[in-house]
């Protein structure tokens, strides 16, 4: 049995998902570099939303602790961000996700979104996994870039084992000699099947990691690769999206304009409708 039919099924945030629902959305910009910035975009994902009557969280980090230069911005702090986070999102009813990093972190980040995210260096730090499990909030892992699609399976096992089922394992591509990364497809088929519920983070899989004191890449390669993964099956997109993404002050080559994220959310849904009405 394709792992597009499969049976497991969950809700998050009042809305169905995995199986052969349609996918949920994460989207919004990189790090939060102002509450202009937020109510700019978050205005165009809950119209998106409301739309296509889909569930999209508005995410954005209050600290992008991974830079390669330590000059490069990192955002408002934990305090400050979330507040601003949980502000914006609450006026325009929708539902949010933050990264966090530490233990001591996840517990604070719970009271203010609906979902956390493990960044993907640190998919496998244990007491992190186990904190963000203790919240009672849903978590999106992000596989690290090392981690094979199998492998994945023992991350979520951790997070299971300390006393929750509401994880996500979100692919955003593999190591691919220095400073590129690749999307196995396959990687969908296989976590999905063992009952995963996988999410396609189709905007940093087109990075270029590394390179010089901040991370090349290609948002052009997003849009086929998420049709692509759309074609396999998943269960949630991740995409980041600001209005002029050359000015950003993180991922300012991969991140999607906003002006194209309506085009980037009806695609793909035409082909995950597409696909899980016609597969047996």
């Amino acid at each position: 049995m394709l792992a597009q039919n499969n049976k497991e099924t969950a809700f998050l945030g009042g809305k169905k998902i995995g199986g052969n629902n349609p996918p949920f959305f994460i989207a919004g910009p990189c790090v939060i570099e102002s509450e202009e910035l937020l109510q700019t975009v978050a205005r165009e994902v809950r119209r998106i939303s409301d739309k296509y009557g889909i569930l999209i969280l508005f995410k954005s980090s209050f600290d992008k602790a991974n830079r390669s230069s330590a000059d490069s911005f990192r955002g408002p702090g934990i305090h400050e961000g979330l507040a601003l986070l949980q502000k914006v999102a609450t006026e325009h009813q929708l539902p949010s996700l933050t990264d966090i990093h530490t233990a001591e972190e996840a517990a604070i980040a719970a009271e203010y979104v609906d979902m956390l995210q493990i960044p993907a260096f640190l998919c496998r730090q244990t007491d992190l996994v186990v904190a963000a499990a203790k919240t009672g909030k849903w978590t999106n892992i992000k596989k690290g870039q090392f981690v094979a699609p199998e492998d994945a399976l023992h991350i979520a096992d951790k997070y299971r084992k300390a006393g929750s089922e509401k994880v996500t394992i979100c692919e955003r591509g593999y190591t691919f000699g220095y400073n590129n990364l690749v999307v196995d497809m396959r990687s969908f088929e296989i976590m999905r099947r063992e009952g995963l519920h996988v999410v396609f983070d189709a905007t940093h899989s087109t990075q270029l990691p590394g390179g010089g004191k901040t991370s090349g890449g290609d948002r052009r390669m997003a849009f086929p690769l998420a049709r692509a993964a759309c074609a396999v099956g998943l269960d949630g997109i991740f995409s980041e999206i600001h209005p002029n993404p050359p000015e950003a002050k993180s991922d300012a080559t991969n991140q999607l304009y906003l002006a194209d994220f309506e085009n980037f959310v009806a695609t793909a849904l035409k082909i995950d409708r597409l696909v899980k009405e016609n597969v047996q």
